[in-house]
């Protein structure tokens, strides 16, 4: 199952985010894939938000893992775009955060899909700039893509 959303705008793919992070429970696994700028980091400001998560969200980049409380769990949120091999994920923490009591938000985690798992879904955010004046912030296409019943159940919650 998919479900897919159009924002045009910063706030927009915030606010798409909220919608998205209210539906979540303990375990839910999500996985961000998008080119740089695409709006992921925004996105997961939105579900960090509604998850009651108070400091403010940034790329993981160099970090790989910030975990983040909120009011009834924490956001586990991963930036795995520096790990050139799955050999390398055992060292994150991740096989100990996944399906625990928080949320998972993995950006850059499609190269490792099967190590993740099918318990997960993909959020795939794609900047439109061919719809754009320049110098105008494009819109952004998100595509949610259900591998479980728990994805399918979120996607058709948020339609």
């Amino acid at each position: 199952m998919t479900a897919e959303f159009r924002t045009t705008s910063q706030d927009e793919t915030i606010a798409l985010g909220r919608r998205l992070g209210a539906l979540l429970e303990p375990g839910d696994v999500l996985v961000l894939t998008g080119d740089l700028g695409a709006g992921k980091t925004q996105l997961t400001k939105g579900i960090a938000a509604a998850m009651g998560v108070e400091d403010d969200v940034t790329s993981p980049t160099f970090n790989i893992l910030m975990i983040y409380p909120g009011e009834r769990m924490d956001l586990d949120h991963f930036d795995l775009y520096r790990l050139e091999s799955a050999d390398e994920l055992e060292d994150t923490g991740l096989f100990d955060l996944l399906g625990a009591d928080g949320v998972c938000v993995i950006e850059w985690g499609e190269q490792f899909a099967d190590e993740i798992g099918e318990e997960r879904l993909d959020v795939f955010v794609t900047r439109l700039d061919d719809e754009a004046e320049p110098g105008q912030e494009p819109p952004r296409l998100v595509r949610l893509v259900a591998h479980d019943a728990r994805g399918e159940e979120i996607c058709s919650s948020l339609r």
